[in-house]
């Protein structure tokens, strides 16, 4: 199969599949809808509350997916083994832009099991070895949640300032988290240290080593220095900051998080991190770790990226004969040219143009 023919998404996906495998990942195949009772026990680890439903024969609640980890947590079952994921899914969530739901893509890894500072490190490392393989101008934002957390839980403000606390860091709003600290009688100066923490990995654990004091503060200090220390010997040292606005949003993550980010796109297209509480809430004893990439996000950025949509565009009339033509464009196609026959050329792009309109050829 010439690889011509597949997107550069559709490859990258190829790609991606292909370094998962190596480093010991089986493929994950899931159907595309759950019984809607799993998200509703969930919720609090979503995105958005939004969920497509549907009624099965049997009159079941079923939901499309607006997340695949949930599946595959819901089907895992504790064993000695680790278990070692990938999949190449889509999911159906609501747009943040618009108020219609939308068809994602996304290509990505679980590791669940009795996991150590390793598995973390080799997950880090997949994780910029997938933004490479989309483009070598990259970058991996990691964050620890477990450190911002203990900060605030020490403010004993309570949920709804450390929810809205978090939302403040991620949208790096200075002005709203001073606004929400005076509100609540307490100190902003720790939270708006962690807002200007970013930047190479030793020099940002410098800056915020002085604010760690407390004990949850400092294992999680610690935890994130060893992973740093670990990834500064690797090829990707020079793309990996350390940002305390990556928390991960919601429930979801409670250890390190992490967002990658290429040149062209300005939002994340790859994101991750670590989820123990989500396999406890759901019974399940062991730890967990993953990260998806957004090739829907891929799509558009791809065509922006590309020089020509066509190799050659064939322009014709009323006055080119179906032979004349036919002849044209199978001759540079056997040339090894896409070929696209059209009346006008419009917006596609080409290196080369053949016009074969204004002379009778039949």
């Amino acid at each position: 199969m010439s690889e011509n023919i597949l997107r550069k998404e559709e490859k990258i996906a190829f790609e991606l599949r292909a370094l998962y495998q190596k480093y010991g990942y089986l493929p994950y195949k899931m159907s595309k809808f759950e019984t809607y009772d799993l998200y509703a026990r969930n919720k609090e680890f979503l995105e958005g509350a939004r969920i497509v439903t549907f009624n099965d024969t049997d009159g079941k609640l079923m939901a499309l997916k607006p997340d695949i980890t949930l599946s595959i947590v819901k089907n895992d079952t504790d064993g000695e083994a680790k278990r070692k994921v990938y999949y190449n899914e889509n999911v159906y969530r609501a747009s943040k832009k618009t108020d219609g739901f939308k068809e994602l893509h996304q290509v990505g890894i679980e590791c669940i099991g009795d996991l150590d500072l390793y598995d973390v490190y080799e997950t880090i490392c997949l994780a910029a070895e997938s933004l490479k393989k989309i483009s070598d101008r990259f970058v991996l934002d990691i964050s620890h949640v477990g450190i911002l957390t203990a900060v605030l839980q020490t403010l004993n403000c309570g949920k709804e300032f450390e929810k809205a606390a978090k939302r403040c860091l991620s949208e790096k709003n200075l002005h709203e988290l001073q606004t929400l600290c005076d509100t609540y009688g307490v100190s902003s100066e720790k939270l708006t240290a962690f807002v200007g923490a970013y930047g190479a990995p030793k020099t940002t654990l410098a800056k915020i080593e002085p604010l760690c004091e407390g004990a949850d503060e400092e294992t999680a200090f610690a935890e994130l220095k060893a992973l740093c220390a670990l990834l500064e010997k690797t090829p990707y040292a020079d793309s990996i900051r350390l940002d305390f606005s990556v928390t991960g949003g919601g429930n979801y993550y409670d250890n390190v998080v992490f967002k990658g980010f290429i040149d062209g796109i300005g939002e994340s297209v790859l994101s991750g991190g670590r989820y123990d509480r989500l396999l406890a809430r759901m019974g399940k004893k062991s730890g967990a770790i993953g990260f998806a990439v957004y090739l829907d996000l891929l799509a558009n950025w791809a065509r922006e990226y590309r020089e020509t949509d066509v190799d050659v565009v064939v322009l014709y009339d009323e006055n080119v004969c179906v032979e004349t033509l036919t002849t044209a464009v199978n001759t540079l196609i056997a040339e090894g040219n896409s070929v696209s026959a059209q009346k006008a050329q419009g917006e596609l792009r080409c290196k080369r143009l053949v016009d074969l309109r204004g002379a009778k050829t039949c």
